[in-house]
């Protein structure tokens, strides 16, 4: 899922099977089910955006001259989603996290090359650019707070121990 995202249109051919054998081997290795349905959920949601992504290329793709609006760029949502729920999933390990906010990174320098780029070129649409420039934000803050530790419960105060004495 890490590798496919560094192009994340021919990259779906390796985030989708990626995500179907995260899915796999969480529900064949984890006794926690839950889990499973997770991954399962992310798989669904992957396999849907890189469907409508993949349509969408083969029809000639949207905005610009293609005569499709670029609105119907918003079926890959689902896809966008779901990245950065399978990296940054609760049963993730951390330096899976790390390496999604490197990509997420990644996400976030993509439009302002592009943007740059415009400036000698035609100009992107902007719509997809802003999209992947806020999932790179996305997966960036998201594994910050993955990351962040958990706060331990404090100990409760004498009046407070009292008092749960009583019920």
């Amino acid at each position: 899922m890490l590798v496919g995202a560094i192009d994340p249109l021919e990259g779906s051919l390796l985030i989708l099977p990626g995500s179907g054998c995260m899915a796999l081997g969480t529900w064949l290795g984890s006794g926690a089910r839950r889990y499973a349905r997770f991954r399962l959920l992310v798989f669904i949601l992957i396999a849907l955006g890189v469907g409508a992504l993949w349509s969408m290329s083969f029809f000639g793709g949207v905005g610009g001259t293609s005569g499709h609006s670029v609105w119907w760029s918003l079926l890959t949502v689902p896809y966008f989603v779901g990245w950065p729920m399978g990296i940054l999933g609760r049963d993730s390990p951390r330096w899976l996290t790390y390496a999604g906010m490197v990509v997420g990174a990644w996400y976030v320098a993509m439009p302002l090359m592009m943007l740059a780029r415009a400036a000698q070129h035609r100009p992107p649409t902007l719509v997809p650019v802003m999209l992947v420039g806020a999932l790179g934000l996305v997966t960036i803050a998201g594994g910050i707070a993955r990351l962040r530790p958990a706060r331990a419960p404090t100990a409760p105060t004498p009046g407070e121990e009292e008092m749960a004495g009583d019920k």
